[in-house]
């Protein structure tokens, strides 16, 4: 299968303030667990300058990625705000009953994490792209919730417009689908959490929803006031965020 058919993509192209995303810049990604050998090849032939990989340490233990060359830097920022590395906690929640609300509450919760755990890693992905150390590839582990708002947020930095950024996070349900269509669902939560939540719990954790990166959105609007205030409190000031912009506008 292409690599297409993973939750992979090129995020050239997207409107943004003064044109589009520039193309084969940045990609977004899930993690090298589901990649076939063909894929490896076929992200090998991008050229990749910088991998961010946004998950935790244990995960890139677990699941390194192995298929680049020297001249490709491999960035571990460890964003540990996931549900698979929430540990006890993220279990507890899952384990007070089979509501869907307990499932979509925890993923909400979960999104207003990120934003905080992405702030101090914001420096070193700024200076991937100031010094132009491109293609650059985000990935988490599923490539739609860390990855989700990591993107989300630089893209807005970058002058997309929210319901562009919006349609282009829902792309990422098809993970989920690959997941259900693969078998991959009970394996996959047995191994991460030792029991199976719902069907559906399980959709609303394997899937992406807009109330959840919309209140990625709005714990930046109680806390930091907008994207822009949110990146100069992560020491990227206005005149820098322009200059990124720039960089990936065309």
């Amino acid at each position: 299968m292409p690599v297409s058919s993973l939750n992979f993509r090129d995020l050239g192209g997207l409107l943004a303030t003064g044109g589009h995303i520039r193309q084969g810049v940045l990609y977004r990604s899930e993690g090298p667990r589901n990649f076939a050998p063909a894929q490896l090849g076929a992200l090998q032939d991008i050229g990749f300058r910088t991998i961010v990989d946004l998950r935790s340490a244990g995960e890139r233990a677990d699941m390194p990625h192995e298929w680049h060359g020297p001249e490709c830097r491999w960035l571990g920022l460890d964003v540990n705000a996931d549900l698979r590395v929430f540990g006890e906690d993220g279990r507890h929640r899952l384990l007070q009953g089979p509501d869907l609300e307990i499932a979509v509450s925890t993923m909400v919760e979960t999104y207003r994490e990120i934003v905080g755990a992405l702030l101090p890693h914001w420096p070193a992905i700024a200076e991937v792209l100031l010094n132009g150390a491109v293609p650059v590839l985000f990935n988490c582990t599923a490539g739609k919730d860390r990855t989700g708002v990591a993107i989300a947020l630089l893209l807005e930095m970058a002058g997309v417009p929210r319901d562009v950024i919006m349609a282009d996070y829902l792309r990422s349900a098809v993970f989920g689908e690959n997941m259900a269509r693969d078998g991959e669902i009970e394996p996959g939560f047995m191994a991460s959490y030792g029991f199976m939540p719902s069907p559906d719990q399980v959709q609303a954790l394997i899937g992406v929803r807009t109330d959840y990166l919309e209140a990625a959105w709005d714990e930046i609007n109680r806390n930091w006031s907008d994207v822009a205030d949110y990146f100069v409190a992560a020491g990227i000031d206005h005149p820098t965020q322009r200059r990124i912009g720039r960089i990936l506008v065309n």
